[in-house]
C-alpha cells in the first residue's frame, strides 16, 4: 500500500473515532431498544401523532447506527483490500475507488454530527423570493427552485410545494416549499441570503449581460412544543381561487388561502392542497415557522446586546453564480468554488453546504472564544 493511502487511513480511523465518541453506538443501541419497545407496544397507536413520533424516531436511530458500523466495517477491510489488489490486475483501481468513496462519506458523516443547534434536526421551510433583476430575477429564482428540488431528489427527500406565484413573463415571484428528512434545516439553514445570478439575459434582444438577485429564506418546521401561539383574532384569513402561469385557473373553487398575522405584518399564503382546510393547515404551518423564527431572532438580539453572542450575520449577498463572461459558482463566505456553474444547477451543491456548515462551526467557536 502507497504511503499516501496508508496516511488517509489512519486520518480516516482518527475522524471516525471522534464521530464515534460524538454519536456513541451504545447509546444508540440502547435508544433503538427501548424505542422497539415502546413500538411494540398495542396501546402505541392510541395516540397517533406520538406512535408517528415513535416509529420516525426508532428509523432514524436504527439509520444512524447502520451508518456507523457499515463505515467501521469498511474502514477495517481497505487494508485487506489494498493487500489482496497486489495479485489482482486492476484490483488497487478498486481499493483506490472504494477509498475514495469511504473519505466522502465519513466527512459528510462528519459534518452532520456539527448539526447540534436546537432546530437543526428537523425538517426545513424554504422560500423563495426574486429581488433586483426584473424578468431575469423571476427566471432566477425558479433555476433555484429547481436546483433544490433537484438536491432533493438526488438525496431521496420529499419535497411538498405550498405555494408559487408566477411572474407574468417567466418565473416566479416566489415559493414555499418544504423539504422532509432528519437534519434538512440544519444543512439548509445555511443556504440563506441573496443569491447573485452574472449571465448573457435570454430576455435581452440585443444580448447584454444582466445581474440579477433572489432571497432565500430557510426556516426550521415546527412542532407541536414548540409553544407558538397564534390566536385567531391575530390572524385575517383571506381565500381566493388557485391559478396557475399566467393567471390561467387552476382551480373552480376558492381553495387557497392567504393569512396575515395583524400584529406583525407577515404574510403567507398556500394554495398546493385541493381542500381550504388543508391550505389553511399548511398556510398556519409556514406562519408558526416564521414567527418562530423571528422570537429566534429577537432572542439572539437581545443577547448580543448583552455580549452574551457574537455577531451571526453572513451578511446578505452569500454566493455568487457567473455564466458570463467566465463559469464559477463562488461561495463570499467559505470561499468554495466550483468551475461548473450547470451541475450545480442540476442540484449538486453538497460541496456548498458542507463548506457553509464548517464555516459556520468556525464563526461559532471564534466567537465563544471572543467570549
Amino acid at each position: 500500500m502507497r504511503s499516501e493511502n496508508s496516511s488517509t487511513l489512519e486520518h480516516l480511523d482518527q475522524t471516525l473515532t471522534t464521530i464515534e465518541k460524538i454519536m456513541d453506538p451504545e447509546e444508540l443501541s440502547a435508544r433503538v431498544r427501548e424505542l422497539e419497545a415502546q413500538a411494540t407496544d398495542p396501546s402505541l397507536w392510541d395516540n397517533p401523532d406520538h406512535a408517528q413520533q415513535v416509529t420516525s424516531e426508532l428509523s432514524s436511530v436504527q439509520s444512524q447506527l447502520r451508518k456507523l458500523r457499515d463505515l467501521r466495517q469498511r474502514l477495517s477491510d481497505l487494508p485487506v483490500m489494498y493487500e489482496l489488489a497486489e495479485d489482482e490486475e486492476g484490483g488497487e483501481e478498486l481499493a483506490d475507488a472504494e477509498l475514495a468513496d469511504l473519505k466522502r462519506e465519513v466527512e459528510a458523516l462528519e459534518v452532520k454530527t456539527m448539526l447540534a443547534g436546537d432546530y437543526d434536526q428537523r425538517e426545513a421551510v424554504i422560500n423563495i423570493r426574486s429581488g433586483a433583476g426584473g424578468v431575469d430575477a423571476a427566471d432566477w429564482a425558479e433555476m433555484l427552485m429547481r436546483m433544490y428540488t433537484r438536491w432533493a431528489e438526488k438525496h431521496d427527500h420529499k419535497v411538498d410545494v405550498y405555494d408559487i406565484s408566477y411572474a407574468e413573463e417567466a418565473g416566479i415571484k416566489s415559493a414555499t416549499f418544504v423539504v422532509h428528512g432528519d437534519y434538512m434545516y440544519g444543512q439548509l439553514s445555511v443556504e440563506q441570503g441573496a443569491h447573485r445570478l452574472v449571465r448573457i439575459s435570454p430576455f435581452d434582444n440585443q444580448g447584454r449581460r444582466q445581474t440579477s438577485f433572489a432571497e432565500i429564506e430557510v426556516l426550521p418546521v415546527v412542532e407541536t412544543t414548540d409553544h407558538i401561539d397564534v390566536p385567531d383574532n391575530d390572524v385575517r384569513v383571506d381565500v381566493y381561487r388557485s391559478s396557475g402561469p399566467g393567471g390561467q385557473s387552476v382551480n373552480t373553487t376558492d381553495s387557497a388561502v392567504r393569512l396575515t398575522h395583524i400584529p406583525t405584518g407577515i404574510v403567507v399564503t398556500c394554495q398546493n392542497e385541493k381542500s381550504q382546510i388543508q391550505n389553511r393547515a399548511s398556510a398556519m404551518r409556514v406562519l408558526q415557522a416564521k414567527l418562530l423564527e423571528k422570537k429566534r431572532q429577537e432572542e439572539r438580539a437581545e443577547m448580543d446586546a448583552l455580549g452574551a453572542g457574537g455577531n451571526a450575520s453572513w451578511g446578505n449577498q452569500m454566493r455568487s453564480y457567473v455564466l458570463h463572461p467566465y463559469q464559477m459558482v463562488k461561495d463570499l463566505r467559505t470561499d468554495h468554488e466550483v468551475g461548473d456553474p450547470a451541475k450545480v444547477l442540476d442540484g449538486d451543491i453538497d460541496g456548498f453546504l458542507e463548506a457553509g456548515i464548517r464555516w459556520r462551526m468556525a464563526q461559532q467557536q471564534k466567537n465563544a472564544d471572543g467570549q
